[in-house]
């Protein structure tokens, strides 16, 4: 019988430089290549209609990623985008996000989309982030979750064309097309 071998924050922090993303699970090292121009484009869209929003009315920061979010000694994910509400920002440390922010948003793209509505979609949960976002640029749709009870609930989806407001943001107004290229 194989010895599972689990990995924390400090044989996380000596990982190389080499291109990829890595995060662990529970334990385990997950890499994933460098995002395509396509969804860096999604996530720099998001971030800069966040970051104005944030910024403009005084809610806290929003950071984009590589930032490291330690859930804890064994789980440190790497959310596109994170969201902190002015309460959450003493979670900002030297070494990224102590914590669960108030938001994170995980944009889809073919070598991720199963671990963002999975492993990481459970992991967030766990570990007491209130809002997940997940983009799928090519659905053109954001599903924005609360947590509840523990469980992420669907609270609201953009779809279609037409303006919406997505938790925990009841009065920044998304238009899909500044958002998907």
């Amino acid at each position: 019988m194989a010895t599972q071998i689990v990995l924390t924050y400090k044989d996380y922090e000596v990982l190389p430089a080499d291109g990829r993303r890595y995060e662990l699970h529970d334990g385990e090292l997950i890499g994933t290549p460098a995002a395509a121009p396509r969804h860096q484009r999604v996530s720099g869209r998001l971030y800069r209609l966040l970051q104005t929003h944030v910024e403009t009315q005084r809610l806290g920061e929003v950071l984009y990623s590589p930032i490291d979010c330690i859930l804890s000694d064994t789980t440190i994910l790497q959310p596109d985008l994170v969201y902190l509400d002015a309460q959450r920002q003493p979670a900002i440390s030297g070494r990224g996000i102590e914590g669960p922010p108030t938001l994170v948003v995980e944009i889809l793209s073919p070598p991720t989309a199963q671990i963002d509505r999975g492993a990481k979609h459970q992991l967030y949960a766990r570990y007491g982030v209130p809002y997940y976002w997940i983009a799928d640029p090519d659905a053109r749709t954001i599903e924005a979750y609360r947590l509840t009870g523990g469980a992420y609930q669907l609270a609201q989806k953009m779809e279609g064309e037409g303006p919406i407001t997505l938790p925990p943001f009841t009065d920044l107004v998304l238009v899909p097309d500044g958002i998907w290229p």
